[in-house]
């Protein structure tokens, strides 16, 4: 299918909350977090700051800095964090509010982020009025026009994996029958919740046939797809260690697992260590990707191809977000038209950029400015996972299994 202007918006949909993040600064002579939650007492911390998060924030919001124009769909309660996820979505741009969705009689998703500093982050989520999205609240009038449908983290919305995933294969299959682009997310849910718990290949199995790029992270698609593998490597390794046990044949075997059940494009994020690609071997079903679909110029470049894309050298000022602006930069690539070497320096090039900030978007600049920077000689990283059978393409800079 010929594609749409670069002028059709992209569509972003699925998760939104508000992060509030109080500063708190420990005494030297406390090692831990214990004292803050000492019942009955009061601890004195500094200001909160106030930021959106979830995919439709991060991803949307990048693509939005990128230059491309781009559609948020997301639901709040009609309360004051719902207001202020509005507000701001306005400070980027007005229009960016309109696609949301507000509900009475519901509480807005909102996370607090515990940070001390020299200790790991504690989420205390509320998924609020995310649970009760369901496949009717994105009408046809809201994607008539769009060239490319994004989805993101349907394991923190809780009628997405309701009854074996019945309304986000509804959702999926809707977009996917106008010739639309479609594109997945995921997020990890916490494993002792109803989402950590649900048959997670069952719902893959129903949903992926409607999906052409499926971007979940390392760690989150073991967990969905290989739990057992996951819960032996989780035993033995904190979880910050988890990448370092993927290599490049369980890399392999999962993302013939995902084109096997019907995806075009299955990459997984590695944090630090890159980006994985691998892709069909079907020229038929990369022709079906839809408005978003490869021209015949490059279709070669996109065909049958494992690769991995090493993370650009940056000094990491925070990582939020950084998996959705990898996304972000995908997605862009792709609505552009380049080739599959040129898409994932992209992707791995926004990420880069994200990480440079200690929030989720502030650091994404134009698009122009991310290619400039990757074309002037941007250093790279060595990937820290074994790639066996892989070389590296000094021309394309990537990884390549040959």
């Amino acid at each position: 299918m010929s594609n749409r202007s670069l002028a059709n918006p992209i569509v972003v949909a699925g998760h939104i909350c508000l992060d509030v993040i109080p500063s708190i600064h420990l005494p030297d002579n406390r090692h831990g977090v214990g004292d803050l939650f000492t019942p009955g007492k009061l601890v004195d911390i500094g200001a909160a700051k106030l930021s959106t998060g979830g995919a439709v924030s991060n991803t949307g919001l990048a693509l939005h800095r990128l230059g491309e124009p781009v559609r948020l769909m997301g639901k709040v309660g009609k309360d004051l964090f719902g207001d202020a996820i509005l507000q701001v979505l306005r400070t980027y741009n007005e229009q960016l509010s309109q696609g949301m969705i507000v509900a009475d009689n519901e509480n807005s998703s909102y996370t607090l982020v515990i940070s001390p500093p020299g200790v790991d982050r504690i989420f205390l989520h509320c998924t609020g009025a995310n649970d009760t999205f369901t496949a009717n609240d994105v009408s046809d009038e809201a994607i008539e026009d769009a060239k490319l449908f994004h989805f993101g983290y349907p394991p923190l919305m809780r009628k997405m994996y309701e009854d074996e995933g019945r309304h986000l294969e509804q959702l999926l299959s809707r977009v996917k029958q106008r010739g639309i682009t479609v594109s997945l997310d995921l997020a990890r849910p916490d494993p002792d919740s109803a989402a950590g718990r649900v048959d997670w290949r069952t719902i893959f199995e129903r949903s992926l046939p409607y999906v052409d790029i499926f971007l979940p992270s390392f760690e989150e698609i073991l967990y969905m797809l290989r739990p057992a593998l996951y819960d032996e490597l989780a035993d033995k390794h904190e979880p910050a260690e988890l990448l370092h046990c993927a290599n490049s044949e369980l890399l392999s075997s999962i993302a013939d697992e995902l084109l096997s059940m019907g995806v075009a494009v299955a990459g997984l994020k590695l944090g630090e260590h890159g980006f994985y690609m691998k892709t069909t071997a079907d020229r038929e079903r990369l022709s079906n990707l839809g408005f978003c679909a490869p021209s015949d110029e490059i279709v070669p470049s996109w065909i049958n191809r494992e690769l991995l894309a090493p993370c650009f050298a940056v000094r990491v000022a925070g990582t939020t977000g950084a998996g959705d602006c990898t996304i972000a930069g995908f997605l862009a690539s792709l609505s552009r038209g380049l080739t599959l070497e040129e898409t994932m320096l992209a992707a791995v090039g926004v990420g880069g950029c994200n990480v440079e900030e200690a929030d989720a978007v502030s650091g994404i600049p134009h698009w122009d400015d991310v290619q400039q920077r990757i074309q002037g000689g941007w250093e790279q990283q060595e990937p820290g996972i074994v790639l066996n059978g892989f070389v590296f393409d000094s021309i394309h800079k990537l990884w390549v299994k040959r």
